[in-house]
C-alpha cells in the first residue's frame, strides 16, 4: 500500500534554557497545527498519532495533543535518541501500511537543556556504554563529551584509511552554515569563512566547535495517509510519496569489525541505504537532494559514502569537486543541517521530512533545487538507529501549491495570530 505526506510543519529552532522560551505543548502544538493546516484537514480527520521525544517523562505525547485536540485516539510515544523523529514517521508509515488506518500524525519535539548531552539515569546500565567503552579502547581520548570522541574518532579513522584532511570536514560545515543563511527555521544563520570554522576552538579529532551541533528546543510534525485518504480529500497536488522507509539497529559487524566509523554508525546507515535502494528500484545517482544527519560534520562525510552518494573512500573528492551543494551532483541539508539549523533531537527526523516535502513540492522558497525527481533522508541514534526515507512527489505534472499554502515562518505566524484557533 503507497503510504504519502501530504502536510508538514515545524516550530523555528531555538537556542534551550532562555527564559520565555515556549514548553514543549506549545512546541508541539503550533507545529502540528501548521501541519494540519497544510494539509487542510481537521484534527478529528487523524486516527492515530506517534509522538516522539527523548527527553521528558512518559505520556508526554498525551499532553501535547491537548493543545490540539482530544478525541481520544491511539497516542504512541517514541523515545530513539537522535532518531527519534524519523522513527515516529517509520511507525506510523507501517500501520497505514498494514491498513489499519487511513490517516495518521507523526509529531517530535524537544525541549533540551544548555551544554552537551549527558546521561540521565547513572544509577543503571547506561544504552551506550558498550559503545562508549568500544571508543575508549579503539580511538583517541580527550575531555570532550562522549558524542564528539565518537564521532570525532570517526572522523580520524577515515583519515588514516583514506587520506582525508582536516580541511574536508571544515568545508562541510562551511556548506551547511552557508545554507542556513536561507532558512528562517534556523537556530544558527550566521556565515563564516573557512579560515573562521578552522580556527574555532579544537573539541576531538578533526571537529572544531563550528563543526558540532547545538542542542535545541523545537517541534515538527507530519501527516501520513493513504492514498485512498488522498484522493477522497483531493491532495494530490501536494502528497509527496514515501517511496521506501527502513529502518536498521546495531548488527555485530558494530563490535566485531574493529571499526571506529562502525560505533559511529556507519554500517548501519549503510545497510539502510542498501535496502532503500534496492526497495524502490532507485540509484543514488538519482537523488537530487538530501537532508543527512550531520549531529558534526565528521558524520556527514563518513555518510556520503554509506548512503552511496560517492565511493568508499573518495569523500574528499567529493567535497573538493563541490558535489554536495548547489549545482553539484546532489544538495546535501539545504536546510543548513543539525550544525546550523540545530538539533532538537526529537524533532530532527520529521523536520528533514518537512525540508524534503517542501523541496519536492517547490516551497523551499530561496533554498529551493532545481529539478527534483528523488529525495532521500537519513537519521541516526546511537544506541541506535537508522532511519532511511526515499521520497517522490506524487502528481509531478501540477506540483504548485495552494495559494494559502506557504512555508515561510514569518507568514505563518502572522496568520496564526490573526486566527489564533487554527
Amino acid at each position: 500500500m503507497n503510504v504519502y505526506v501530504v502536510g508538514v510543519g515545524m516550530t523555528k529552532f531555538i537556542k534551550p534554557g532562555r527564559d520565555g522560551n515556549p514548553d514543549y505543548p506549545e512546541m508541539a502544538a503550533q507545529a502540528a497545527k501548521r501541519a494540519l493546516r497544510d494539509a487542510n484537514i481537521p484534527y478529528s480527520s487523524v486516527q492515530v498519532a506517534s509522538i516522539g521525544y527523548v527527553y521528558g517523562d512518559s505520556t508526554c505525547g498525551q499532553r501535547a495533543l491537548y493543545e490540539v485536540g482530544m478525541s481520544g485516539i491511539p497516542v504512541y510515544n517514541v523515545n530513539n535518541n537522535c532518531s527519534t523523529g524519523s522513527s515516529a514517521l517509520h511507525m506510523v508509515t507501517q500501520l497505514l501500511k498494514g491498513g489499519l488506518y487511513d490517516c495518521a500524525l507523526a509529531l517530535g519535539f524537544e525541549k533540551m537543556e544548555k551544554g552537551s548531552l549527558n546521561m540521565k539515569f547513572p544509577d543503571r546500565t547506561q544504552p551506550l556504554d558498550k559503545i562508549v567503552l568500544k571508543t575508549m579502547e579503539m580511538g583517541e581520548q580527550s575531555t570532550a563529551p562522549f558524542a564528539p570522541q565518537i564521532f570525532g574518532n570517526a572522523g580520524i579513522e577515515h583519515m588514516k584509511k583514506y587520506g582525508t584532511k582536516p580541511e574536508h570536514f571544515a568545508l562541510i560545515a562551511y556548506k551547511n552554515h552557508l545554507h542556513s543563511t536561507r532558512n528562517p527555521y534556523s537556530q544558527f544563520r550566521d556565515k563564516y569563512t573557512l579560515q573562521e570554522i578552522i580556527t574555532s576552538p579544537k573539541i576531538h579529532g578533526p571537529l572544531t566547535k563550528l563543526q558540532c551541533c547545538p542542542t535545541s528546543d523545537g517541534a515538527a510534525a507530519a501527516i501520513v495517509c493513504t492514498e485512498k485518504f488522498v484522493l477522497e480529500h483531493n491532495l494530490q497536488d501536494q502528497a509527496v510519496q514515501i517511496l521506501g522507509i527502513t529502518m536498521t539497529t546495531d548488527s555485530e559487524k558494530t563490535f566485531t569489525d574493529q571499526s571506529l566509523m562502525n560505533l559511529a554508525g556507519y554500517e548501519m546507515s549503510k545497510r539502510a541505504a542498501q535496502q532503500i535502494y534496492q526497495q524502490t528500484g532507485v540509484k543514488p545517482s538519482q537523488v537530487g537532494v538530501c537532508e543527512l544527519h550531520d549531529c558534526f560534520s565528521a558524520n556527514e562525510l563518513i555518510t556520503y559514502e554509506a548512503l552511496g552518494l560517492c565511493e568508499e573512500g573518495k569523500a574528499g573528492d567529493f567535497i573538493d569537486k563541490g558535489y554536495n551543494t548547489y549545482g553539484g551532483r546532489v544538495v546535501v541539508n539545504p536546510s543548513g543541517g543539525l550544525i546550523s539549523k540545530g538539533h532538537p533531537l526529537g524533532a530532527t527526523g520529521l523536520a528533514q521530512c518537512a525540508e524534503l516535502c517542501w523541496q519536492l513540492r517547490g516551497m523551499a522558497e530561496e533554498r529551493q533545487v532545481p529539478g527534483l525527481q528523488y529525495a532521500l533522508q537519513h537519521n541516526i541514534g546511537l544506541g541506535g538507529a537508522c532511519i532511511v526515507a526515499l521520497y517522490k512527489k506524487y502528481n509531478t505534472k501540477s506540483g504548485r501549491p495552494r495559494k494559502d499554502q506557504t512555508s515561510n515562518p514569518e507568514i505563518l505566524e502572522k496568520l496564526e495570530k490573526e486566527q489564533p484557533k487554527l
